[in-house]
């Protein structure tokens, strides 16, 4: 019986010590399942049970139990009753993971929004286009390319794909569940769209990416000479740590912090502008903070992405999730329909042009393609690149915006190509050199 009683309170220490080792970490995974139940549930228009299903039976994740409250927009989580986490949204700003202070009545704005229908066929519009077939594509090798993505599903994850050609939509396709009508979170997509308001503010004469950034807190210390180009291409020498397996910087950010544009900004310089290369999601943030900064009112920051971007080229799916306190999340929560994230890309292969109107000068193209030092040829600024050939069936001057969990879109100029994927599987599991390559062998 003594032996009993002493096993039993061993299994009780064990718990107890491995409960409080672990308690912040519950507290990351039940923040996750609620804002990503509930932005799903609210913007994406999807069920809560095809969200617990799918999306957050992954590891870790799956041992949080969510519910969705219909008549309050909210999703609330928990990992064995041990830490509630609970995520509201809110019209035009998206879901938002709330703490005991959360007060909805202190901030009501939200963007005004211009849904104009051009009446146009697509991309200009939302009108079918004609049918079109072009005699230099292999139509067969098209498709069987479009198919390897969606091949094994359990593995490939892939949720949707559209493949455009000087303009004309070649090939789409989406898995059970997905249409052409269907929102889906773009994640560190979301930091191109960040990176373009910078080209068109640069474009409309309001600053200079080469300027420095204007925060008073580095007027003083190591940290004065970062410019908003140091910024964009991720190379401010600022202290970052972006990992998303375990507490960091970014899972802080993300999961914890009221205001997300704060966080980057009081980090310890580690090293000069342009020494090091340092991948960092805060940094987005801290931009989109910069970005509002620009503005008379917190009113016209969040009117900006949408009046001099989105519903201006006609992305009137899209959707950026603001913090609690109303700055959006540049780094990752942009959500958009497959073919609205294809008229992103094709803005960037017209240069800017969105038929006939100037949007940002060509050479912010050049700017953001061109290779950011000790990145090692993948990356310019807030785009990914493939520079160095990384993917060696695809054509050198390829960019791309790519988000976690394997969301993309392509632009492949010297092919006149828009490519976007979305999913749950990120290259190697997924595999692009092989998937594009085909897309790319398909044109002659």
């Amino acid at each position: 019986m003594k032996n009993l009683k002493r096993l039993l309170l061993l299994i009780v220490v064990v718990i107890i010590v491995a409960v409080v080792y672990n308690y912040p970490k519950l507290n990351m995974i039940s923040g996750y399942a609620a804002k990503n139940m509930a932005s799903n549930v609210f913007i994406a228009n999807r069920t809560a049970e095809a969200v617990n299903k799918v999306d957050n039976n992954v590891p870790l994740i799956k041992l949080a139990k969510s519910k969705v409250d219909n008549k309050s927009k909210s999703a609330t989580s928990s990992v064995y009753g041990l830490l509630s986490r609970k995520a509201v949204y809110r019209d035009g700003l998206g879901a938002v993971l709330v703490n005991d202070d959360y007060d909805p009545t202190k901030f009501t704005l939200q963007p005004h929004r211009d849904f104009t229908n051009t009446g146009l066929p697509f991309p200009y519009g939302n009108k079918k286009q004609k049918d079109t077939v072009f005699a230099n594509i292999d139509y067969t090798k098209l498709l069987k390319a479009i198919g390897l993505g969606f091949s094994n599903p359990d593995v490939q994850k892939t949720r949707s794909t559209i493949v455009i050609y000087k303009d004309q939509i070649i090939a789409e396709q989406y898995d059970g569940g997905f249409t052409k009508d269907t929102k889906i979170l773009g994640w560190s997509m979301t930091k191109s769209i960040v990176s373009t308001l910078y080209g068109i503010l640069q474009c409309n004469g309001k600053l200079n990416v080469s300027q420095l950034a204007p925060i008073p807190e580095w007027k003083n210390d190591n940290r004065k000479n970062i410019t908003y180009n140091h910024l964009l291409r991720m190379q401010s020498g600022l202290e970052w740590d972006e990992n998303y397996t375990e507490i960091s910087d970014a899972t802080k950010m993300l999961f914890l912090e009221s205001d997300m544009t704060s966080v980057q900004l009081n980090k310890e310089a580690i090293a000069k502008p342009t020494e090091i290369w340092n991948y960092s999601s805060g940094t987005s943030n801290l931009l989109s903070g910069l970005l509002k900064k620009k503005f008379n009112s917190h009113q016209e920051y969040l009117d900006f992405p949408y009046t001099s971007l989105i519903d201006k080229i006609g992305m009137h799916s899209m959707l950026i999730e603001a913090d609690m306190v109303g700055n959006y999340v540049g780094s990752s929560y942009g959500w958009a329909t497959t073919r609205d994230w294809a008229k992103f890309g094709l803005l960037y292969l017209h240069k800017g042009n969105w038929n006939g109107e100037r949007i940002f000068d060509a050479n912010w193209v050049d700017y953001v393609a061109k290779p950011t030092a000790h990145s090692n040829g993948t990356y310019g600024a807030h785009f990914w690149l493939n520079a160095e050939g990384r993917f060696p069936d695809v054509p050198k001057d390829m960019y791309y915006a790519s988000g976690y969990q394997g969301q993309y879109v392509f632009i492949v100029p010297s092919k006149d190509l828009v490519v976007v994927r979305t999913g749950l599987a990120t290259y190697p599991i997924f595999d692009l050199n092989g998937f594009l390559g085909g897309i790319v062998k398909a044109i002659k």
